[in-house]
């Protein structure tokens, strides 16, 4: 009997599991706010260089009554390269001589002009307030703007790999809390800061803790989760990011200034802090790291709220230890990073979902077109129904076989980076598809790559292949500034990622549809060596619990075998004397 019995002697999927998705709904949902939040209160609004004929009132008093708003904008804004008023120039004195009918716009020159060397005047009819406006991030000051993205980009990458390794020291639902609790903090912090390098160092601080509470919050789900639920909880999880992102243009569209958007986003962490305090921890992972006691309490724990009390009598600590006891001996002094690159299963494990993680990361942010005036809320929910989708479909990972439906999308966003440029409906089609296919490698990839290794490295892999996607996100930029030079870098590179890393992951990388999450290496053998027709899905009975049976005499001696909807490996055959 491995962990996945013990699980199912607890209760399976109840009222715990119900409860677990419903408090780690509250972070998820709000998770996306975070990291999109800078598409509203980094919006650069229409601006102009203040001027005093038209912004100060005493300078006003000279001016002929006749002349109105227009006309006094002419003769201090220097048109600019779309014909509408300079956004950073303005004239040293009023070009009176424009407003002569036969004047023309070339009776001034360059050296008639300015910066705006006193600020200047924003247009707050869509957002009352961003922080560009708030720190006069335009013009010669814009480079600021971008420097700040990519310092949250940073602390997303250093993150992942910090609370990977943490994570695994010190528990998932400490780590937890402790994310929970920074994020509310920092990004709080930030409303009550007055200069631009302490927002960008509290958004690195936020960012450092968004990144912990993506891994320990799916981490928790997935180990607390039965084999053939796991793919509908991750599935759950994604449409609830997608369900974020959506409520960020609504509640954008409500809060028009920055401060009152970053408020309401960032409060709720202190009640979800508290909350997420009622959590177990990953029995799982008490008892691969040598801390039975607590993983039985916690066990208990969890069979009460499923309402099988009578689990607490029978879930003893010599059961315990006698089910798990060469998980927990396999499990020791498996903990560094560099066990994923020292064992050679982990290795190929390792540099092949790396590169899907990367490529995922990086098709993310694919040049393909965007429909005009598209909102992040429109973007958002084109994921939401395809990974809905994703439960139902005959090959999804809860029907069939979980590896096909984890390569990344190969054919949606080649097909639109190669369209000509002027099919923009046809560009638009692929792309809505494209994004589409993004909510269900998402999914997939969240459940498949939990699935690939060993319960006393699986943070530290989380965590490692995290920062690899990161990367993807931080290279991006940098492949489109190509554009102009080589046209067709950017769709040869958006291409070929994809289909190349699905190609590896189909051919090398072994099927775990129906199998545990692996607590050793064993398992993880047993992955590979594990008979092709035993790739069907189980049958359930009534009560939730998987069985299967194998029977056959051997020699006079009958092998069966009977476990929780999977081929554990190890502890699960019992030889009977053939009658």
């Amino acid at each position: 009997m491995a962990f996945a019995e013990l699980l199912d002697r607890a209760g399976g999927v109840g009222l715990f599991q119900a409860l677990q998705v419903f408090t780690l709904f509250l972070p998820s949902v709000l998770v996306p706010s975070h990291m999109l939040i800078e598409n509203f209160s980094a919006a650069v609004p229409s601006h102009r260089c203040w001027v005093p004929l038209l912004d100060n009132s005493t300078a006003q008093a000279g001016v002929p009554g006749a002349l109105g708003p227009k006309d006094l904008l002419t003769v201090s804004i220097p048109p600019g390269p779309n014909h509408e008023p300079h956004r950073c120039l303005r004239f040293r004195q009023p070009q009176w001589q424009l407003l002569d009918p036969n004047g023309t716009a070339t009776n001034w020159s360059e050296a008639a002009t300015e910066p705006c060397v006193d600020g200047w005047v924003y247009d707050r009819s869509t957002f009352t307030s961003t922080f560009v406006s708030e720190w006069d991030l335009v013009c010669d000051h814009k480079g600021l703007k971008p420097i700040g993205q990519s310092l949250y980009m940073t602390g997303l990458l250093i993150g992942s790999f910090c609370w990977g390794l943490l994570s695994n020291r010190f528990g998932r639902k400490w780590i937890l809390n402790l994310c929970c609790l920074q994020v509310a903090l920092a990004n709080i912090g930030m409303i009550f800061v007055s200069h631009f390098f302490i927002y960008c160092g509290l958004r690195v601080l936020g960012a450092f803790a968004i990144s912990g509470i993506i891994l320990t919050s799916g981490m928790l789900l997935v180990e607390w989760t039965t084999t053939r639920r796991r793919a509908v909880t991750m599935t759950i999880l994604g449409c609830i990011y997608s369900l974020g992102q959506m409520a960020l243009g609504a509640l954008a569209f409500t809060l028009r200034d920055w401060r009152a958007l970053q408020l309401a986003v960032s409060t709720p962490f202190f009640a979800i802090f508290l909350i997420c305090w009622w959590l177990p921890e990953s029995a799982r992972w008490l008892i691969i790291t040598g801390k039975p006691e607590q993983g039985l309490q916690e066990l208990h724990k969890v069979a009460k709220i499923n309402g099988h009390k009578e689990a607490t009598k029978s879930l003893t600590i010599e059961v315990l230890m006698t089910s798990m006891e060469e998980e927990m001996a396999s499990a020791k002094g498996h903990r560094s990073v560099l066990e994923l690159f020292l064992v050679p299963m982990l290795r190929w494990r390792t540099c092949i979902m790396s590169l899907v993680c990367f490529s995922l990361e990086a098709w993310t942010y694919w040049p393909g077109p965007s429909p005009p005036s598209c909102s992040v809320s429109w973007a958002a929910a084109q994921p939401w129904p395809a990974s809905r989708l994703c439960l139902a479909s005959p090959y999804s990972s809860t029907n069939w076989s979980h590896k096909a439906d984890r390569a990344p999308p190969r054919a949606d966003p080649t097909v639109t980076l190669f369209l000509c440029p002027d099919w923009q409906t046809l560009r638009m089609v692929f792309a809505v598809l494209g994004k589409g296919c993004f909510g269900v490698v998402f999914s997939c990839v969240s459940v498949y790559k939990s699935e690939l290794y060993p319960t006393a490295l699986r943070m530290t892999a989380a965590g490692f292949l995290q920062s690899v996607s990161r990367l993807g996100s931080v290279i991006d930029p940098l492949i489109r500034m190509t554009q102009h030079s080589l046209p067709l870098l950017v769709p040869v590179v958006y291409s070929a990622l994809p289909i190349t890393s699905g190609l590896l992951l189909l051919l090398f990388l072994p099927e775990t549809q129906g199998f545990p999450l692996p607590d050793t290496i064993q398992d993880l053998e047993n992955q590979n060596s594990r008979p092709r027709q035993m790739n069907r899905p189980f049958l359930s009975d009534p009560l939730g619990r998987d069985h299967a049976i194998l029977t056959s005499s051997l020699e006079g001696t009958e092998v069966r075998k009977r476990s929780s909807g999977l081929f554990h490996g190890q502890n699960h055959y019992a030889l009977l004397p053939h009658l």
